[in-house]
């Protein structure tokens, strides 16, 4: 007996795709960031995915910019909430030494999160956390204020700078600059060459931290 060939199944019996979300659309950004990096995180890229055509994600992401700031939000939530032990500086540290890490974690997204600006809910929980142990430290409204923007514009200027894996060969040719200064015409960097050079990524981000911190405290803000 000849088998029958297999009847076309219509349109109408296909499962239907799920509904295209904001959350959908980030949480595929997400996926495509962590296999193939932030490059490949576009409108087209995640209409593949998403099995639907470029034109539709525009009625729930502007733009690219606006799609990389939305994953940026997204991640930031691994970066709270604020420990529970230690004084508050040391939880201000902790908090944006994760925010930093994160960064480290996703080189691309470091290096966009310099004029990357979140607005999601995760990005307000991160402002909200570090204003509240500024105010728990007694650190004047206003200067917190300014100061926020300031610690994260050095976590953020840090994660991108050590995640620049294409400079490597400048940074050897700027350490040898550094310690064959001539004494003659660079006296304080010959004398410093050692101290200029030293230090762990680690030690040079916390000592930042605890620098800005201490100078958001006693610098106020002008009239």
């Amino acid at each position: 007996m000849t088998a029958r060939p297999d009847t076309p199944r219509s349109r109408r019996e296909r499962p239907a795709k799920p509904a295209l979300t904001r959350e959908a659309i980030v949480a595929a950004a997400l996926a495509v960031l962590r296999a193939e990096g932030l490059r490949k995180v576009t409108m087209r890229r995640l209409a593949q995915e998403l099995d639907t055509g470029p034109a539709s994600l525009y009625v729930y992401v502007r733009n690219t910019a606006e799609l990389h700031a939305a994953v940026l939000d997204e991640l930031l939530g691994t970066a709270l909430p604020a420990p529970a032990g230690g004084s508050w500086r040391e939880r201000l540290e902790e908090v944006l030494t994760a925010y930093t890490a994160m960064l480290f974690a996703y080189p691309d997204l470091a290096r966009s999160a310099l004029t990357t600006r979140p607005s999601g809910p995760h990005y307000l929980d991160l402002i909200e956390t570090l204003l509240a142990l500024l105010d728990e430290g007694g650190v004047p409204p206003a200067q917190a204020a300014w100061g926020v923007d300031l610690l994260l514009q050095h976590a953020t200027a840090t994660a991108a700078e050590h995640t620049d894996e294409a400079s490597q060969e400048d940074w050897d040719a700027l350490r040898h600059a550094v310690r064959e200064a001539p004494e003659r015409t660079h006296p304080h960097i010959a004398g410093l060459a050692g101290p200029l050079l030293s230090g762990p990524p680690e030690a040079r981000l916390s000592w930042g931290f605890r620098t800005l911190i201490g100078g958001i405290e006693r610098t106020a803000v002008p009239e």
